[in-house]
């Protein structure tokens, strides 16, 4: 039995368990996420992104089989066993080509899952909510679900071919928020209604059978809907469960389903408690994970301006901000401002639009230059306690090694603690023996460098 089949199999039993969906490929974000499967003897679930991963090579030039091969290398590596790893795609659909034409925009996604599929990714995410240069605005439910039912044929086929049809699962809905977060300021939040999952649930249904798939229907695992949690840039909207009684309801009919919960990234322990009880089974995290490397890398900047010589520093906050300006097609149409706003919202937006510059040559050089600087010398513990207290504390405790590394894979691990808490209530989210991060890295990543 797959993971994904044990939380099939739990919830009608009464059990509120959920899984955490890890949405990074930073090579130290997915050893923290791998460590905390560790720890919690639970189950690690990656999700690659369609605009980080896709047949041309996304953002991060990784095609499907690359990702796949760099997160078993660390999994292998660390020795989690592979039954416990469990592979996504998220935004699956014509989102990457959304302003050409959707015949176009369609074909791209065909090709796109089916490369997912047929490297071994089992939980794949249909998502055709987006309207293309010729389509209707907004997208319509009964288009959106006709084309994900012609996307579920795809990966039906290919999973037929690569002998993972049992094993694979999907996510379907209309009402998905934007990838990363929102683009500009939120006000308040509007859970989905009732009525709109319902219907979004019969128009897939609907769809599927009539692309001769109707025996998929028990594989859909999930629905997204909005529970009413986004972050923007300088906000968070936190989750309040009595504005979602009646949508939790939804799900009941459908024993296969939870409600999967995307923008999840910020949310306090409880909510995210809450969110698993009220149905919301899987809890997505991406940009929240990144903002915490990026807490700790500036950290270990500031650690290294105290101990390295000026002309041996890595100057990493400052190489990343010349980057960010040099290029600014990922954060001009999203931070919006004067030049000290910007600024602001470049280096510590919770929307933390920094996570696609990482794989830049240069930025990946200075965090490797700072890694390197740092775990040449001894860091004293005062300066651990001044910039990263948490750490020092586990430090001190002598459950956490003080290298560089470990302590901001500790610190990446510090936002995945409270779902792991949220997800199985049993877990030992306290735990920092799997903390350690050596120096003997995956055969695809060298020694942790922060190239993707």
């Amino acid at each position: 039995m797959t993971p994904l089949q044990e939380l099939e199999t739990d919830r009608p039993r009464g059990a509120r368990i959920g899984v955490t969906s890890v949405c990074s490929a930073h090579p130290m974000v997915l050893i923290a996420a791998v460590e905390q499967a560790i720890a919690d003897g639970g189950v690690l679930l990656v999700e690659a992104t369609s605009n980080q991963v896709d047949q041309f090579g996304g953002y991060t030039g990784m095609r499907p089989a690359d990702f796949r091969d760099l997160v078993l290398g660390l999994v292998d590596d660390r020795g989690l066993p592979r039954d416990r790893v469990v592979l996504g795609g998220d935004h699956l659909g014509p989102n990457r080509w959304q302003d050409g034409p959707s015949e176009t925009a369609m074909a791209h996604a065909e090709t796109l899952v089916e490369a997912y599929v047929a490297a071994g990714y089992t939980k794949i995410h249909l998502d055709c909510s987006m309207s293309c240069a010729d389509d209707p605005v907004p997208m319509t439910n009964d288009l959106a679900a006709g084309r994900a039912a012609r996307l579920l044929a795809v990966a039906e086929r290919t999973a037929d071919r690569v002998g993972t049809q049992a094993d694979i699962r999907y996510v379907i809905g209309t009402e998905v928020p934007v990838p990363g977060g929102a683009h500009e300021e939120l006000g308040a939040l509007v859970p989905t209604s009732p009525d709109a999952a319902r219907a979004t649930i019969d128009a897939h249904r609907r769809a599927i059978e009539s692309v001769g798939h109707a025996d998929a229907w028990s594989r859909i695992m999930a629905l997204v809907v909005q529970p009413g949690v986004e972050f923007d840039h300088l906000k968070v909207v936190d989750y309040r469960p009595e504005a979602t009684l009646e949508l939790q309801r939804v799900v009941e009919s459908e024993p296969h389903m939870v409600f999967e919960a995307h923008s999840t990234d910020y949310q306090t322990p409880g909510a995210l408690a809450t969110l698993v009880q009220d149905h919301w089974g899987v809890l997505k995290v991406g940009p929240g994970l990144t903002f915490a490397l990026r807490e700790a890398l500036f950290a270990l900047a500031a650690i290294e301006d105290e101990l390295i010589p000026a002309d041996r520093r890595s100057d990493l906050v400052a190489t990343i901000d010349r980057r960010m300006l040099a290029e600014p097609a990922q954060w001009e149409r999203y931070y919006l401002g004067d030049p000290d706003e910007q600024r602001i919202a470049r280096r510590y937006s919770y929307s933390d639009r920094m996570r696609y510059y990482w794989p830049d040559p240069e930025i990946s050089a200075a965090e490797q230059r700072l890694l390197d600087n740092l775990a040449a010398v001894t860091i004293p513990e005062p300066l651990v306690s001044q910039w990263l207290p948490a750490q020092y504390a586990r430090v001190r405790d002598g459950v956490l090694p003080g290298d560089p590394e470990s302590l901001v894979v500790d610190r990446v691990r510090d936002a995945l603690r409270p779902y792991s808490a949220a997800c199985n209530p049993l877990a030992d989210t306290t735990s920092t023996a799997a903390s350690t991060v050596t120096a003997t890295a995956t055969a695809t990543t060298g020694r942790t460098p922060a190239h993707v």
